[in-house]
């Protein structure tokens, strides 16, 4: 096996993960395409390696990011439904929201969910930094090092704006690296010519 599959899988893989949430109706769809086919390609690169971690602390980012915003949907839709559920009717609802104290108690809830994802997001990109790099050591593509230390600086300053533009150059960049893949591990093309 090389790592042929892999660069296929990855580099159109990072594009659908890239272009999904532009494109309308289809754009979740082609996203969690986009999401399988990385999947798969760290997969092959983690047994064309020998090195399991790969994979595993790919596998780690990966839940812990859709746990981060399974968390914020989740905080945010029990915040307000708990808040029109406990005022009744959306009269009620309306006059409520000129309370000060109700108003404070909402966006502290949801400022809480926001942390919550913030922390399992920054952690995510942790994980997918140490894969990124490792792949980066067996490859010898150094660009997949650059782009886990972009992801994990944009999870970091995701907190303010500038952390999603970082994260959208890291995802051109991913796109890069995995079409940047040799055929075959350098140690195996090092071999065969010795």
């Amino acid at each position: 096996m090389t790592l042929s599959q892999a660069k296929v899988y990855g580099g159109i893989g990072a594009i659908l993960a890239l272009v999904g949430g532009a494109v309308p109706r289809l754009g979740s769809a082609l996203s969690i395409v986009g999401i399988v086919l990385i999947l798969l390609a760290v997969k092959e690169i983690s047994n064309e390696t020998g090195n399991e971690a790969i994979f595993k602390n790919y596998l780690i980012s990966f839940i812990l990011q859709i746990g981060a915003f399974l968390a914020l949907i989740i905080a945010i839709i029990a915040v307000l439904g708990t808040s029109i559920i406990a005022m009744g009717s959306p009269r009620a609802f309306e006059h409520e929201m000129q309370n000060f104290g109700a108003i404070m108690t909402i966006i502290g809830s949801i400022l809480v969910g926001f942390v919550i994802f913030w922390i399992m997001f920054s952690l995510g990109s942790y994980y997918l930094k140490k894969s990124y790099e490792m792949m980066a050591e067996h490859t010898g593509v150094e660009l997949f090092k650059t782009t886990g230390l972009l992801y994990f600086i944009g999870a970091l300053t995701a907190i303010i704006l500038i952390g999603l533009l970082i994260i959208f150059v890291a995802r051109i960049l991913e796109i890069v690296a995995y079409f940047s893949l040799p055929e075959e591990l350098p140690s195996k093309q090092n071999s065969v010519i010795v």
